[in-house]
Order: C-alpha cells, then structure tokens, then sequence
C-alpha cells in the first residue's frame, strides 16, 4: 500500500515540498505520495488528527502552525524539544513524534551548499517566532555568535532567556554582522526592509523565505544597501526535506540538483 504523507499549513498551495518529496521518492524508489493539507488556522488538531488517523503516516508543518504542532504531538526529539516548534511529524506506532529538521536544514545550507562560514561568525537573527526558534540551535551548535531582534522586544528577550544569547528590538540593532538571518514572514508580505540598511552592509544575508525566479523582498532590499551576498531559503528547504524524508523513509536522498529542478519546473 502507498504511505501517504502532507504539509500541512496555512496557505500551502504555493508549496514546493510534493514536488521535492515526488523527486526523492522517485531518486531513492520509495513507494509513497505526498499532498497538501491547508488548515484553518485555529483548526490545526483537527486536520492533523484526521489526516493521520485516517492512515497518514506523516507531516511537514509550516506557517503558522509549527508552535501549534509542538503543543500536539505526543512526543519530541532533542531538536524540537529545544526548540519549541515541530515541522515534521513522524508516525510511531500510536505515537505522534515532533521532530524539527530547520535548523540542520539552515546550518547545511549555509555551510554546506553556500560556503558561509557558521563559526564564530557574529549572527543576527531577525524574528522570535516558530521559525527563529526552530534553527538558534542548530546555528549555536554550528558555532555562530547569536543575538535575537524582534519588533516586539519582550518575545525577543523571553526567547533569548531561554538559549542564553543578546537580544534586541528591531529598531535597537547594532551595525558589524558578519550574518543575517530573516526568520520572520516579512517577505511574505513583500517587505524587505526591517532594519537599518547599515545593519545589512557588508555582511552576508539569508531569508528563510523563498521564491524561484527572483531574490525575495528581503534580499533584493539587503543587495540595494551594501550586503556582501545574499541568498533565499529555497536550499533550506529542499535540506530540511530531506532530513524529513530520512525520518520518514530510513533512507537519506542526494539533494543535488533538486533545486535545477524546482525552477525548471516554474
């Protein structure tokens, strides 16, 4: 029988993720389909219970519903614990398992794909949300120097409490990054600029957003104000995935040229 699997999310039409698990199940002879599933948003347990108990054996969440995810399962893995948010959900028998494969995927795309160097390098990372949580591990683990800025300063500091980092509020940051992250949905609503264009000059920046034929709000917004390089979430996406699958499956599929593909398809 075919294994089913979703993401979940809200909206999720535009998601890539069937398309990028079609072409690993497909690389590695995996015997599974895989949807969308959009949710209200205040109607996540529903449609994750439903979706799994109805035979699913699994799903990637993403916004908004990752803080969501992590209240619901049953059980967490050492990254998602950590974290606070879940975006892959592993079916155990009768236990829902949270993992969280976003940072791993971050930290391999940064270092692996780009070439950026993670250690010791001073980070920022813009946002407090599901998403910023999801990788301050991954990225403090990579060996990189972290502060916290959020619009609303108290998230930023109840966050920053918790993995003993600086923090800040938007409009607080310092100049001198060698990296920039956007964690927030800003670009989603097509905006680029959330700081002092002076944060952005010189340093390397990365938003967690993604978009296949044109930088996204937030990079082509940091290249207008001196960024050394900038590069969008497309390759976080498509690590993240596969670390997903490799929960999933036992079987870790090559990641090469999955990204040609995506924008072939476009």
């Amino acid at each position: 029988m075919t294994d089913r699997y979703a993401v979940i999310g809200n909206p999720v039409g535009h998601s890539l993720s069937p398309r990028i698990h079609a072409a690993f199940a497909e690389r590695t002879r995996q015997d599974m389909e895989y949807g969308r599933l959009e949710a209200p948003t205040n109607g996540f347990a529903r449609a994750a219970g439903e979706f799994l108990g109805a035979g699913g054996r699994g799903l990637n969440v993403t916004l908004p519903f990752k803080l969501d995810a992590w209240r619901w399962v049953d059980s967490h893995d050492e990254a998602a614990a950590a974290s606070g948010a879940v975006n892959t959900i592993v079916v155990d028998g009768n236990v829902n398992r949270g993992c969280n494969t976003d940072g791993i995927g971050l930290t391999r795309d940064l270092a692996g794909n780009l070439g950026w160097n993670l250690d010791g390098a001073r980070t920022l990372l813009l946002g407090a949300g599901g998403a910023a949580q999801g990788v301050i591990g991954s990225l403090m683990r990579a060996g990189a120097t972290l502060t916290v800025a959020n619009r609303t300063k108290s998230r930023a500091e109840s966050l920053a409490a918790r993995f003993g980092i600086e923090n800040a509020g938007l409009d607080e940051v310092d100049v001198g990054w060698d990296l920039v992250v956007n964690a927030t949905s800003a670009s989603v609503a097509g905006i680029g600029g959330l700081v002092d264009p002076g944060v952005v000059a010189d340093s390397r920046c990365y938003d967690m957003f993604y978009a296949l034929d044109s930088p996204t709000p937030f990079c082509a917004w940091a290249t207008g104000h001196g960024a050394k390089a900038v590069s969008g979430g497309l390759g976080m996406l498509i690590e993240q995935a596969a670390e997903a699958f490799f929960l999933w499956r036992g079987v870790r599929p090559e990641t090469a040229g999955i990204t040609a593909l995506l924008r072939s398809d476009a």
